[in-house]
């Protein structure tokens, strides 16, 4: 019993100084290892990753809300759309066929992946420098003081319907599918909007926070949080997180996506695998 609580707080601390960096949430982690390593059925595996998405957001959020690396302003916004999208998601549940779905969010996480690929020949963000009207009508440009460089970095949001949209798509994913969207908040930011890695990561932490807060309420009461599993594996993700958002600050905007590109394409996989019944986990 204690060999297994010790087992959950390292997998925690794994978990939570991943998911910091990266701005996902743990799920992909937790569940193979809950499921496979520790024999726990699928229903308490993805009630734990629900309650680690949490810890996760929780634990990185103060340090990069301290740092001011996170914007508050795009969180907020994007947030809306995808609630949105996960209402009307699980409203249409049933009319779409899985397969399709499973295999166009697949192949978007691919598209996603290789298009990150690209980016990796340079070592800092581009910047863009273009005002966009509607990012400054809703306030959306901020800054951030990067410890890798050591110096503020302005940057200004780009193409704001599109990262709503593609935030719309990913809720939309959630409601009809029951997938984590954390990798898709972090592409809306960096690949759509044009902003820089580190404020994309951390803002998504945030955001997935929110998202998960309000699904963890049904878990809870349906039984599926199992208290013995879902409190050591917290207490260890608090404690990553918060290591993991002092290392990513650290780090250069390519050695973080050198980590996400291979976990994008993953999730890819496994989606589209899914798609057409084979699942990773069995």
């Amino acid at each position: 019993m204690i060999y297994s609580l010790l087992i959950m707080l390292l997998v925690g601390i794994f978990v939570g100084i991943l998911g910091s960096i990266l701005g996902i949430g743990g799920g992909m982690i937790i569940t193979p290892i809950l499921t496979i390593g520790f024999g726990l059925d699928i229903k308490y595996a993805i009630g734990a990753s629900i309650i680690a998405v949490i810890a996760t957001s929780s634990g990185s959020t103060i340090a990069y809300l301290k740092d001011n690396i996170l914007n508050l302003r795009v969180a907020m916004f994007l947030e809306i759309a995808t609630t949105t999208g996960a209402i009307a998601g699980a409203l249409l549940t049933g009319l779409f066929n899985p397969v399709f779905l499973y295999v166009l969010f697949g192949l978007l996480l691919f598209y996603s992946g290789f298009n990150m690929i690209k980016k990796l020949k340079k070592q800092k963000d581009e910047i863009s420098d273009k005002d966009d009207k509607l990012a400054e009508k809703l306030k959306l440009n901020s800054s951030y003081y990067d410890k890798n460089s050591n110096q503020t970095i302005n940057y200004k949001i780009q193409n704001v319907p599109g990262g709503a949209s593609m935030m719309f798509g990913a809720g939309l994913a959630s409601g009809l599918l029951g997938i984590g969207s954390g990798s898709f908040k972090v592409i809306a930011m960096d690949s759509i909007m044009k902003m820089p890695l580190k404020p994309s990561s951390s803002t998504s932490n945030l955001m997935m926070g929110v998202t998960a807060s309000a699904s963890a309420t049904i878990y809870f009461f349906n039984g599926s949080i199992l208290p013995e599993v879902a409190i050591p594996m917290a207490l260890g993700i608090i404690f990553g997180s918060a290591i993991g958002a002092r290392l990513m600050q650290k780090m250069t905007p390519r050695l973080i996506r050198i980590i996400f590109i291979p976990i994008i394409i993953y999730l890819g996989l496994q989606m589209i695998l899914k798609g057409f019944g084979v699942n990773l986990l069995s």
